[in-house]
C-alpha cells in the first residue's frame, strides 16, 4: 500500500492497489476519493509553514485581527515578511484557521500552560497524626510541627485522638488537645471535617488554607521561631485501666 500525495493516513483509510482508487477501512470499503483524503497528523503539535496542507486557510494577524480568507501560499508570504510564522490553530475549521506568530514562542507558551496545569492536578494526600489525651509538652510540639509541615506541602491532615479505658468518658480531654493545636497552626490550617468521637477515637480533618501567609524564616534561613505552645494536658502518666 502506498499513501497519496505523499500523505500519512490513520488507520480509518487506506489506499488500495484498486487502479479505481477506492478506499476502505477497518469495517470494510468505504466509497471515499483520493481527493477526500485528509492526512491525520502524527503528533499533537500544530502544523506551520510549510506544513500546512490546506490550499486556503481563514488567516488572523499577529495582532488577533482577522484578515479573512487568503491562499496559503499568500498567507505564507505575508508571515515571512513579518519574520514570523504561520500557524494553523484550528485544523478542523473549514477552511482552517492560521495566525500568524512567532512558532517558537508558541511552543514555549503551550509548554507553560501544560506545566501549570499539571500543578493543579496535583494529588493530595491526607497525612495522618495521632495524639492522646495524656501527652508531654516536648510530644505535642513536634507532632504539631509535623501537622504543620504536612499542611505546607498541600496535604490534609487527620488529627486522630486515641482514648484507653475510662478516658473516653471524658471527651472534653480530647478537645483540649485539637483546640490547642489548633490554635499552634493558625491561619495556616482550616478545618475541614468537625472533631467527631467514632468509638475510642476522636477524629478531626483539616486543610491547608491557602490564603495563609508565607512560612517566615530567620535572616540565616532557618525557621523563625513559633510562640510557645500552651500545657495542653499533664505530662503522660500510667492509667489505672
Amino acid at each position: 500500500m502506498r499513501a497519496p500525495l505523499g500523505r500519512s493516513l490513520s488507520a480509518s483509510c487506506i489506499v488500495t492497489n484498486d487502479p479505481r482508487k477506492r478506499f476502505i477501512t477497518e469495517e470494510g470499503e468505504a466509497h471515499c476519493t483520493r481527493e477526500t483524503v485528509i492526512a491525520t497528523p502524527q503528533n499533537n503539535e500544530p502544523r506551520y509553514n510549510e506544513r500546512i496542507r490546506a490550499r486556503e486557510v481563514r488567516l488572523i494577524g499577529p495582532d488577533g485581527s482577522q484578515v479573512g480568507i487568503r491562499s496559503t501560499a499568500d498567507a505564507l508570504t505575508l508571515a515571512r515578511e513579518l519574520d514570523l510564522d504561520l500557524v494553523e490553530v484550528a485544523p478542523l475549521a473549514n477552511p482552517p484557521v492560521c495566525r500568524i506568530m512567532d512558532y517558537g514562542k508558541f511552543r514555549y507558551e503551550e509548554a507553560q500552560k501544560a506545566k501549570e496545569s499539571r500543578k493543579k492536578t496535583t494529588h493530595v494526600t491526607i497525612k495522618e497524626v495521632k495524639f492522646r489525651p495524656k501527652i508531654g509538652k516536648g510530644d505535642f510540639d513536634t507532632k504539631v510541627r509535623h501537622m504543620r509541615d504536612f499542611l505546607e506541602d498541600g496535604h490534609k491532615v487527620k488529627v486522630t485522638l486515641q482514648f484507653r479505658g475510662r478516658e473516653v468518658a471524658h471527651p472534653e480531654l480530647g478537645a483540649k488537645i485539637l483546640d490547642a493545636a489548633l490554635e499552634q497552626l493558625g491561619p495556616l490550617a482550616k478545618v475541614e471535617t468537625q472533631a467527631r468521637l467514632e468509638g475510642r477515637n476522636m477524629t478531626m480533618v483539616l486543610s491547608p488554607d491557602k490564603k495563609a501567609p508565607a512560612k517566615k524564616t530567620d535572616k540565616d534561613g532557618t525557621d523563625a521561631p513559633q510562640a510557645e505552645s500552651p500545657a495542653p494536658a499533664p505530662t503522660e502518666e500510667n492509667d489505672n485501666e
